[in-house]
């Protein structure tokens, strides 16, 4: 293989015929700039779709009451489902069910600071509403344990309400008045995706009785054990069975009983890009296979060429393994080195095209609360993937340069010396 003289005798071969090596090796370098681009646009289509998952996490589990719309048991329609603390058991003892954060919602309250003032939506809660929003504290803290036992007046407000309402001055460690009852401030959150969030967050039970709730919960914010997708609609039918035989309504009756699986969301979706992705790199691999057999004509064309000069050489001596492995190396050659230009190129432009994008996110004008979340993201190609392709490259050289190579070594020297 580092035989000095049989690979100068590749690359003679190659000088003397520069633009058939050239055309050649840019089948191969376009087949595999194609598959990189395929790839690394795949990859930014699916990174964008994964940001709009951030308002929440994956895998989040959302439980509200309604009305029924089902006669069940010989019960009428139209009776209203009201949550209680009672339900945080039957809904705690659903097997799956990692956090759960009972929710308490007190619509729009005017909300004051000194001067300032606006309308903007409170809700009350518990501390796992946190992980299930993905909410982001800025400054201070989240709502915690002792603030429901103790009932504080304590209260997490959004960035949108800080800059409206403090103006540049510290938030935490301030007074808002909510429905003109005073509310420590302890915290400043925002969200974690693009949509905006203009409320403030206050201890469930401080919300209920301050805000005459008695024992009541709005919904059920719950995060689930990561399982597949028929796991997670598992888990959400048991807690539809769970309440609905405790509320005694029909399971299946999603006017009683509404929900919301981000699990479930987030597997469906990451299905349709694994399969599109799956797609696209099929049409990249044919693409460059469509290459590749471009390389193995040309070789077939260049053992033509050189019959006479093959069957000189066997009969001097030379070896049908070292015929094969000379036509076999030549066709090595032009394809890794056409290909791992390629690849540089593919790379390179979804780096430049990935450089672009983030800097549009980053000149774009945002809100104090919002992060730019695009339907297409760092569409780069990973490092295994390069791996993987420049292995391919060098096999699919190996396959190029076999079915002409094995012609090469079946030629006889006898009728290699009468050939024209």
């Amino acid at each position: 293989m580092f035989d000095i003289d049989k690979w100068m005798e590749i690359f003679s071969t190659i000088r003397k015929n520069k633009l058939r090596t050239f055309l050649t090796g840019f089948s191969v370098a376009w087949g595999i700039f194609i598959l990189m681009i395929l790839l690394g646009s795949g990859n930014g289509l699916q990174n964008g779709v994964r940001s709009n998952f951030k308002g929440s996490a994956i895998n989040a589990l959302w439980v509200w009451s309604g009305q029924t719309s089902i006669p069940y048991k010989g019960l009428n329609t139209g009776r209203k489902v009201t949550f209680t603390d009672e339900d945080n058991d039957v809904v705690k003892n659903v097997k799956g069910i990692d956090q759960i954060s009972g929710r308490y919602m007190l619509g729009n309250c005017n909300l004051n600071f000194e001067s300032e003032r606006g309308s903007y939506s409170v809700e009350g809660c518990q501390p796992p509403f946190q992980i299930a929003e993905q909410l982001q504290i800025v400054e201070g803290r989240f709502i915690n344990e002792l603030d429901l036992q103790m009932n504080r007046k304590v209260i997490v407000i959004s960035l949108d309400i800080r800059d409206a309402l403090f103006k540049g001055k510290n938030a935490v460690g301030n007074f808002v008045r909510v429905s003109n009852i005073p509310f420590l401030v302890v915290g400043v959150s925002r969200k974690a995706n693009a949509f905006p969030d203009r409320r403030g967050i206050i201890p469930i039970t401080t919300a209920r009785r301050v805000f005459n709730g008695a024992n009541r919960i709005s919904e059920y914010a719950t995060t689930t054990e990561m399982v597949d997708e028929a796991q997670s609609k598992g888990i959400e039918e048991n807690i539809r069975k769970a309440i609905g035989n405790k509320h005694s309504f029909d399971p299946s009756d999603k006017s009683a009983l509404g929900s919301y699986n981000t699990l479930t969301e987030y597997l469906r979706t990451m299905k349709i890009f694994f399969a599109i992705k799956l797609f696209v790199g099929i049409i990249g691999i044919f693409t460059l296979f469509a290459g590749i057999i471009g390389v193995s004509n040309i070789m077939l064309i260049v053992v033509k060429e050189r019959t006479k000069e093959i069957g000189i050489r066997k009969a001097l001596g030379a070896s049908p393994g070292s015929v094969v492995r000379l036509v076999m190396f030549e066709a090595i050659l032009i394809t890794s080195l056409a290909g791992y230009i390629g690849l540089l190129a593919g790379t390179g432009v979804m780096e430049v095209v990935n450089y672009i994008v983030e800097q549009s996110i980053a000149n774009k004008p945002k809100t104090a609360n919002m992060d730019d979340v695009t339907l297409f993201l760092n569409p780069t190609v990973d490092f295994g993937i390069a791996i993987s392709a420049t292995i391919l490259l060098i096999i699919a050289g190996a396959i190029a340069g076999y079915v002409p190579a094995r012609r090469a070594a079946r030629i006889k020297p006898i009728e290699a010396l009468r050939d024209e």
